[in-house]
């Protein structure tokens, strides 16, 4: 038997005495000096969670939240400075929204990290579900309001989704590509090929063989470098009530990230394992997949209240809320509003032994090789949040057995 692995997944906040701190402090985002020691104490953080033998490290894609929700915009910024200050941790995102991203240009940085990883490098994915930012830097209008699953809007972002991802595991993997979807190509004009490329003979006989034709038109692209790990990094993508997402995660052997309750998860994992087989991929129940939750491990359980209210409640109401509307929103009250998010199935929390007993109950229904720890860091202030991940690291993971499916594999 094994432990799963565990992600610690920080969404950067900048810290406010709630949301009428927010309001008062209105475009808090754009405080450079609060993000200066964000920046550096988060270094510090993975450096305490490696010492903790935490897998793997993760930050977030989001843009322009001037309020200081997620202040996130480059991921592969932050990983690649990780990786220079750490030799065991994993590092990674989850992830970036590839419908609004160039898929050769993430190939390219991300294998970058790979190799300054050393191959502790893992990629997430995920569609993006928020107009005011993904209208913005995709330069397109059909990111879900919210996620209604199956109007015109979810399709059209998964078809881009898609179309994007496979293109990206073709960069990796592939010593040259022609890339033609419906919404990216690549050489462009696909039709014609680059013409007129000044060098065309040097690349003609000495880059890979097709990449230019007798014409002197470029006709593929060999995506350089190639990653470290063979063929690629692990890629994770986060899924949300939708079959479709899952199958195409069995389809290309990548790892679902399920931010959804453990009564959505039960049907999903069984599909991923039933869809994999299809494609020759004969996996064990929870192997490669991976479960998303926030924590809180606490004294009291009186104590587990004060650290909805504090950390998470400004949050869960504001941007939660209006985005998921199948989270429970009932209450007016704060009081309501943290009940609302205890019954929500995302939040695990409360003392050790409370903590332990919701895992367990947790893991008997859906085992996943992979647990995502979200905190809203550094509205939790550090040593708090690093005294929780060694109480979940020490007393809560132990408790939590998986098959060893690395032996199984072999």
């Amino acid at each position: 038997m094994a432990l799963p692995k565990v992600i610690i997944q920080l969404y950067p906040m900048f810290p406010s005495e709630g949301e009428e701190g927010r309001k008062a402090s209105r475009g808090m985002g754009n405080n450079s000096d609060t993000y200066q020691w964000i920046v550096h104490e988060w270094t510090e953080i993975v450096k305490a969670c490696e010492e903790m033998g935490v897998w793997g490290m993760a930050t977030i894609e989001h843009h322009l939240h001037s309020e200081g929700y997620e202040i996130g915009p480059n991921p592969g910024i932050l990983n690649a400075h990780w990786a220079s200050q750490t030799s065991k941790i994993n590092v990674g995102a989850l992830g970036y929204v590839m419908a609004t991203r160039d898929p050769v240009r993430v190939a390219e940085e991300t294998a970058i990290i790979d190799h300054l990883s050393k191959g502790r490098f893992f990629c997430g994915v995920a569609r993006g579900y928020q107009k005011r930012w993904t209208n913005i830097i995709g330069q397109f209008s059909d990111t879900p309001a919210t996620t209604i699953h199956g109007n015109d809007d979810d399709k059209r972002n998964r078809e881009i989704f898609e179309e994007r991802v496979e293109m990206l595991l073709k960069c990796w993997t592939e010593e040259s590509v022609r890339l033609e979807g419906k919404h990216y190509q690549a050489p462009y004009p696909i039709e014609t090929g680059v013409e007129g490329y000044p060098a065309w003979k040097i690349a003609r006989d000495a880059g890979v063989i097709g990449e230019v034709d007798k014409n002197g038109s470029v006709q593929r692209i060999s995506v350089v470098p190639k990653p470290y790990q063979k063929p690629r990094p692990p890629v994770f993508v986060g899924v949300n009530k939708s079959p479709e997402g899952i199958r195409f995660c069995a389809k290309n052997d990548l790892i679902p990230t399920y931010f959804m309750t453990t009564e959505g998860m039960t049907e999903f994992i069984d599909l991923y394992v039933e869809e994999a087989a299809k494609h020759g991929r004969h996996l064990v129940r929870g192997q490669k997949q991976n479960m998303v939750r926030w924590p809180h491990i606490t004294k009291t359980p009186q104590d587990y209240d004060r650290k909805l209210l504090e950390y998470d409640l400004d949050i869960y109401k504001n941007l939660y809320g209006p985005f998921f509307p199948y989270w429970p929103q009932g209450g007016k009250s704060d009081s309501e509003h943290i009940q609302d998010i205890k019954n929500s199935g995302f939040f695990i929390g409360g003392t050790v032994e409370e903590s332990i007993q919701q895992w367990r109950a947790t893991y008997e229904q859906v085992p996943a090789e992979y647990i995502t720890l979200i905190f809203h860091w550094a509205q939790q202030p550090k040593e708090d949040l690093l005294e929780e991940i060694e109480l979940f690291m020490t007393k809560v993971l132990p408790e939590l057995e998986i098959p060893d499916y690395a032996a199984a594999a072999e």
